[in-house]
């Protein structure tokens, strides 16, 4: 399903309606009818999604640049329960920066209506109104910027490109002492280092846990090494402590590892490039020339920093001697498989803790805590996979956390999980592998730190660090599961074309110099879905076969395409990999679809 040749298909553009409202608009409604004659990207996200907060990072360039013609509308289409929630939504909005109008639409109506099917998904909109263009994941910046331009042309010539001022307008600022903090450190002074996540600052407190003994960064998005004042941070996260007294910093949207000194304040860059690793970069060697993807958490377990890798669905390791870094397990596929480190399938991990035996880790988008032993062995305490979550004690095979980020090693060999999008603090015992609750009533708890017989507690969403006494019996609550959101897809047992459509953006063809140019790699959950299909190959369709025994599952598709600049006269043309994972709930129906087509980019003809 590949094409080269540049086509604009045009179909009206569905209206944007969500129950939730709008965010970043002075509470002003808009539709599509006040946007005519601008160019409309609409972004439709989930916060939970680490590629979707990727994307975020993409627009903001083109969004600066074609500020007078083009308007990213987001909508945000939630994945777990809590994202479902209002205030949620506008906590993220203000948590990674957004700076353009949000629909919370938390019945996925426009999601529906625009026929989507992964996070993140960008429509284009063309000023008359239409829909011209459809990608799926991340990656896109580049395309979309070219068919921007040709947008701008066309209608400008036309007499139906309006310019002007976008309906964005910004909240207004909190006087709070942190903002979304993500991590936090207990420094050997007692005192307690936090990662000002929102603010793109280190924030050290008091033993009070609310004294602000100093701030670390300037305060502004960027990636510059210095004294405490000039050193700027991009979204820091995780924060581990080296046998040298420094400190290692998961500079998240920097795509970086940073030291700080905390006697001086002086930091710098140990690992990372600023670039996002892609498919094709470099997974080892030296570790200020590998590119990294957004490093969400860092823990030292033998003898190395490890890494979680969230924005590649792996872990790797820093070597603090060898000046070093490389995969330490993961395949970047999603999901969660056990094993051995090099098969193992992670989603999103966030939070890492480590005793002389185990590395535990908060396995975010599986909602699940999982574990590495000494051998790089991968092991699942609690969780069953991608679309599973609640809030449910009990023995660990039926137990149910909801996105955790954060995961604490407790004296006497347990483990607490910050459960983030269940607003409480869970203990996992791997003596009798139960699972119980310690607190509730938290606000989006994401890192947890001991203290003594306390801990202290990282609340992102109400901006503080909150501690408590650790209680000798677990609190009790009632027992909630749930499923994704996500309608599943009605499709018809035996055979189902799967097709993924791409259409190399204009001005550019298939990269085949070097072999095939796309990589379709299909699994399901259960296994037995698929009679047959499995595996992966180079054509981007394929003829699967359902299991009529199995009702309803899960169809794993990973797509990867590359295009290049279509210039005869360039001995060294740009070229651009576009990839992304689908996870499609499928349930099996007489009378249900034969076709199953993912949109990676382009416009699906058939429909």
């Amino acid at each position: 399903m590949t094409d080269s040749a540049p086509r604009r298909v045009r179909v009206r553009a569905p209206e944007l309606t969500g129950k939730g409202g709008w965010i970043n608009t002075g509470d002003k409604e808009l539709g599509l009818a006040e946007l005519r004659g601008r160019i409309v990207i609409v972004d439709f996200w989930t916060f939970c999604c680490v590629n979707c907060l990727h994307v975020l990072d993409e627009l903001r360039e083109l969004e600066e640049r074609h500020r007078d013609t083009v308007v990213v509308i987001g909508v945000h289409s939630p994945k777990f329960v809590h994202e479902a929630e209002h205030q949620a939504v506008v906590d993220a909005v203000e948590r990674y920066g957004v700076e353009h109008p949000v629909l919370d639409d938390p019945e996925l109506a426009t999601w529906k209506q625009y026929a989507v099917r992964a996070w993140p998904t960008l429509v284009v909109i063309d000023p008359e109104g239409y829909v011209v263009a459809q990608h799926a994941g991340e990656g896109h910046a580049h395309a979309i910027e070219r068919l921007v331009a040709e947008l701008e042309a066309e209608h400008e010539a036309k007499g139906t490109l309006r310019r002007g001022d976008g309906p964005y307008v910004p909240p207004e600022p909190e006087p709070t002492t942190l903002r979304f903090p993500g991590k936090v450190l207990l420094l050997p002074s007692g005192n307690f280092l936090v990662s000002d996540t929102t603010r793109h600052q280190l924030v050290e407190l008091a033993e009070d846990a609310e004294t602000v003994v100093r701030r670390i960064g300037s305060g502004e998005r960027g990636f510059t090494d210095g004294g405490p004042e000039a050193a700027s941070f991009n979204e820091p996260q995780g924060l581990a402590l080296l046998d040298d007294g420094s400190v290692v910093v998961a500079d998240t949207v920097n795509h970086a590892l940073r030291r700080l000194d905390p006697g001086t304040g002086a930091v710098t860059t140990l690992a990372g490039t600023g670039r996002q690793w892609r498919q094709g970069s470099p997974a080892f060697g030296p570790a200020r020339e590998v590119d990294l993807s957004s490093p969400w958490d860092v823990a030292v377990f033998g003898g190395k920093v490890w890494i979680a890798m969230a924005g590649v669905h792996q872990l790797w390791t820093y070597d603090p001697a060898a000046g070093t870094v490389a995969v330490a397990a993961g395949t970047t596929n999603e999901g969660l498989v056990d094993g051995p480190g090099a098969e193992a399938w992670f989603a999103q991990p966030s939070g890492l803790a480590a005793t002389a035996e185990r590395l535990w880790l908060a396995d975010s988008e599986t909602s699940a805590l999982r574990w590495v032993d000494l051998d790089g062995h991968v092991h699942t305490a609690v969780g069953t996979g991608l679309f599973d979550f609640g809030h449910r004690d009990g023995p660990a095979g039926q137990a149910l956390l909801q996105h955790p980020l954060g995961v604490t090693a407790l004296p006497d060999g347990s483990v607490a999980v910050a459960d983030t999008y269940n607003h409480a603090l869970r203990r996992y015992d791997p003596a009798t592998d139960e699972v119980t609750t310690l607190a509730t009533d938290l606000r989006e708890p994401s890192d947890a730190v001991l203290v003594g017989e306390d801990i202290v507690v990282v609340e992102s969403a109400r901006h503080r660090l909150t501690r408590l006494r650790l209680p000798e019996e677990a609190v009790r609550v009632e027992s909630v599961a749930h499923r994704t959101q996500r309608a599943a897809t009605e499709v018809a047992p035996g055979r189902l074309r799967l097709d993924v459509i791409f259409q190399a953006p204009a001005g550019q063809k298939l990269d085949t110099r070097y072999g095939p140019s796309t990589r379709l790699l299909v699994s399901s959950t259960p296994p037995e879905l698929l009679l047959k299909g499995e595996g992966a190959d180079a054509d981007l369709s394929r003829e699967l076969e359902l299991n009529p025994a199995i009702t309803e599952g899960v169809l794993h598709v990973s797509a990867m395409a590359a295009s290049c600049d279509d210039d005869p006269a360039n001995e060294y043309p740009a070229c651009h990999v576009h990839q992304q994972d689908w996870g499609v709930p499928v349930r099996l129906t007489e009378g249900g679809a034969d076709r199953l087509p993912l949109v990676l980019a382009g416009m699906d003809d058939e429909e």
